[in-house]
């Protein structure tokens, strides 16, 4: 059986399924388009049970390559990524997206779970600049706004595909392979390049801003496709870069997770407000596996936790792009606060926007409870290592991060759901939406009460169940935590409800200066090169004139240089005048 598994990639019958949904009717597009999605995770669930090891490996372009990596991450990686794409294409069905939305969603989808399985760096960078170009034309395919903030992200993929390629050239170039089973990570003269490379797909911050411009634009069906496989994909790549982790990694995903969640506090733009969190989630997730370089077994339960959170990301952040896009679909309004009193119209919507915001924000008994308390119980463990941040730094960011979590989900469930009268009366989600958002749903309360079953998908399984690292996700301590983290926030939001208001339209995030510095200085550059340009071939053009009128009208010429003398000559003297300037010109040449 898993031979067969194994001979089968399923980005090939991903991409074969996006075709069907072009040529078959859209109903039975969509239904070839879910049977290969579920494929894909049922796959990774049945490889996980000694399928593991490099499949398909050939040679591709003279260098050894796998096509079919499968181990205990990528697994992780194709059970999540599969089941959560099939849901999105049950929500594209019955959100009437046009089949091209769900035709290009789905090669995205491929190229994703391509990047996931490969097996060394030469196969990764291929599927990785494909996966850039079919996100693109997803946000494209919408057209209107979409069209300029598609370009811009075109250009920062592209940007950090260029610095990720290079990082690989260099890899090859000292470790003579791009295997990944012959090196331990990335070489370390191509760490900076891979760092920027992959930090662009993170959302590092001031790498970040194609994330809040791109996804509020497209189809509400797109940004769910949108939201959660770019991101997380950057992250299990950042681990396959740097496996040993790294201080620097973990202290960048705390300043990310506070970051994110400050500038989603000012948003009222639903879907750029779930945008600006998932660069605080990634922030949490790089935290987890920056805290690799911790003792065992330390290291090892702070990459579980980092891993973990990606897995649930996943689920509750497609949710909540779900519900917020079922609100959109229905009202056609895109700020909250021209929302309102939606949760007595809209009751499956409301519940499914609670189960999320509950999940993102770790109420204990959802997903997100179970992983963020373990990176943040990692991050404890910081000051016995590192005695120059004895003062528990990275510990505070992720936990201020987690207070603005929740003072944002409480501003952005306040303002749809309960803000104001209902002037709104649309109808709720429709079946396949409510499909779709019940299994991801579903999936956030499953993974938050049965969380053994979350972390024996986990990496290092056996470590965090042993006896030395026995995880008590509902003991007292994170109990207690737990409440204090929600307390503040819902206290903090409506405290600083004002002020946050009054800040929203004077804190512009940094792509108000780099957006139009970057504008003017293409357009600068452009006029610069051109006007040069034109400058040269007017002086050429008239160099060349001045030489030809001269030829032909030499009395002139010298009597307008002062010149008064008789130029006339015989034919003989005009020869060897004309033979020794060669002579010369030639004799220069041959020296030059």
């Amino acid at each position: 059986m898993n031979s067969i598994l194994t001979s089968v990639p399923p980005y090939v019958l991903l991409a074969f399924a996006a075709l069907a949904v072009l040529a078959l009717p859209r109903r039975l597009g969509h239904a070839a388009a879910a049977l290969a999605t579920t494929f894909t995770f049922a796959q990774a669930v049945l490889l996980g049970d000694g399928g593991t090891g490099a499949h398909l490996a050939t040679q591709f372009l003279g260098f050894d390559v796998v096509w079919f990596n499968v181990d205990q991450f990528s697994l992780l990686m194709g059970v999540v990524v599969g089941f959560l794409a099939t849901a999105a294409v049950l929500y594209a069905y019955g959100t009437e997206a046009p089949t091209w939305v769900t035709s290009f969603a789905l090669i995205y989808v491929a190229t994703t779970v391509g990047t996931i399985y490969a097996g060394d760096w030469l196969t990764l960078i291929f599927f990785w600049e494909l996966m850039a170009v079919t996100s693109t034309l997803l946000v494209w395919q919408y057209g209107g706004a979409a069209v300029r903030a598609g370009y811009r992200y075109a250009l920062f993929h592209g940007i950090g595909g260029t610095f990720l390629l290079g990082a690989v050239v260099v890899h090859f170039a000292n470790a003579g392979t791009f295997l990944f089973s012959a090196t331990t990570g990335i070489h370390a003269s191509a760490a900076l390049l891979a760092a920027i490379g992959i930090g662009v797909n993170c959302g590092f911050i001031f790498l970040h801003t194609w994330l809040p411009d791109t996804y509020p634009r497209p189809h509400v069906a797109a940004s769910v496709f949108l939201s959660v496989f770019t991101t997380k994909t950057a992250v299990y790549v950042m681990y396959r870069a740097f496996p040993e982790g790294g201080m620097w990694l973990a202290y960048l995903g705390g300043f990310m997770a506070v970051y994110g969640a400050f500038f989603a506090l000012l948003q009222y733009d639903p879907r750029r407000l779930l945008s600006y969190h998932i660069q605080a989630q990634v922030g949490y997730m790089l935290a987890g596996l920056g805290l690799a370089t911790l003792a065992a077994p330390s290291g090892e339960f702070a990459v579980t936790g980092g891993f973990a959170h990606l897995f649930n990301n996943v689920l509750y952040k497609s949710l909540l792009f779900m519900a917020v896009g079922v609100v959109i679909y229905r009202t056609g309004v895109e700020d909250i606060r021209e929302m309102g009193g939606l949760w007595r119209v809209m009751p499956v919507t409301f519940l499914v926007y609670v189960v999320g915001a509950a999940s993102i924000t770790a109420v204990p008994g959802f997903n997100g409870f179970i992983s963020k308390g373990m990176v943040i119980d990692s991050a404890h463990e910081v000051h016995n290592y590192v005695l120059l941040l004895d003062s528990g730094l990275l510990w505070w960011l992720l936990i201020l991060g987690g207070v603005g979590t929740f003072m944002s989900f409480i501003k952005l469930g306040y303002y749809m759901f309960f803000h104001g009268s209902a002037t709104l009366t649309p109808k709720d989600a429709t079946p396949f939406q409510t499909a779709g958002m019940v299994l991801a749903g579903g999936a956030c309360v499953f993974f938050g009460v049965f969380y053994y079953q979350l972390i024996e998908l986990m990496p290092f399984t056996e470590i965090i169940l042993g006896e030395d690292v026995y995880f008590k996700p509902y003991s007292t301590s994170h109990l207690t935590e737990s409440a204090a983290l929600l307390v503040t926030g819902f206290v903090g939001f409506f405290t600083l409800k004002r002020p946050l208001g009054w800040l929203a339209h004077r804190m512009p995030d940094v792509d108000a200066v780099t957006y139009p510095a970057v504008f003017y200085l293409a357009r600068g550059s452009i006029w610069g090169v051109t006007e040069l340009w034109a400058a040269v071939d007017r002086a050429v053009m008239g160099t060349i004139a001045t030489a030809e009128w001269t030829g032909m009208h030499p009395r002139e010429a010298l009597a307008r240089a002062g010149v008064d003398v008789e130029i006339r000559t015989g034919i003989g003297r005009s020869v060897l005048f004309l033979t020794l300037t060669a002579g010369v010109a030639l004799f220069v040449f041959v020296l030059s």
